[in-house]
């Protein structure tokens, strides 16, 4: 008894030396807690540590752009963002960070390195999906995803960094920009998806996946 009663005591004291050493804490309401382990100690357990995740119900963060990183946590902070996948894991964890912790997390996953693909997709789908990013659907009056987007995807700004996203993300945001409010600050977003059908949606994802 005396044994088990020793081993959590040392547990306990790991756990509060752990809460009391900025280095290694996983205390999101500590503002001397450094960006870099943050993201490494809670961030990481679904985007992976240098912000490229494995499950595609997570978005890659890896060279995003820091603005739009900010916006993203600013507005999980307010709840501001409230599309099922983002509220259920973000708004708990976004209440208590400072805005200076939210500009050393955006900074932090700006200057890692991007995703590369795992899987090169179908041909057939990624070359319609290239199609609609630079020309648009000039139909519907779609515009080009270049034009704010980059001409690789790579972000500018405000508008996030897409090559190399997962597939599955991609298409769940475009349908949530589609048919929902629940991203307030991205209402150019909705203008812009809201004439795409859903083959359309799903070849554009297909490029992003594979654009390196």
């Amino acid at each position: 008894m005396k044994h088990v009663q020793l081993v959590i005591a040392v547990a306990a004291a790991a756990v509060v030396a752990g809460c009391a050493n900025p280095s290694r804490s996983r205390d999101l309401a500590n503002p001397k807690v450094a960006p870099v382990v943050t993201a490494q100690q809670v961030c990481s357990s679904c985007h992976g540590m240098t912000g490229v995740s494995v499950s595609p119900n997570f978005p890659n963060l890896a060279a995003q752009t820091p603005m739009y990183l900010a916006v993203q946590l600013r507005d999980f902070r307010s709840h501001g963002r409230s599309d099922p996948a983002g509220f259920e894991y973000m708004w708990g964890l976004s209440r208590k960070l400072t805005d200076e912790q939210i500009e050393g997390l955006a900074d932090y996953y700006a200057h890692q390195a991007p995703a590369r693909a795992t899987t090169k997709g179908d041909p057939a789908r990624i070359a319609v999906g290239e199609r609609i990013f630079h020309e648009g659907v000039p139909g519907k009056n779609v515009p080009a995803c270049m034009s704010c987007h980059g001409d690789r995807g790579q972000g500018n700004g405000q508008f996030p960094r897409l090559a190399g996203q997962h597939a599955d993300y991609v298409v769940k945001q475009l349908v949530v920009f589609q048919r929902t409010n629940q991203r307030p600050t991205a209402a150019m977003m909705k203008i812009v998806a809201h004439e795409l059908s859903g083959p359309e949606i799903e070849n554009v994802a297909a490029y992003l996946q594979a654009l390196q």
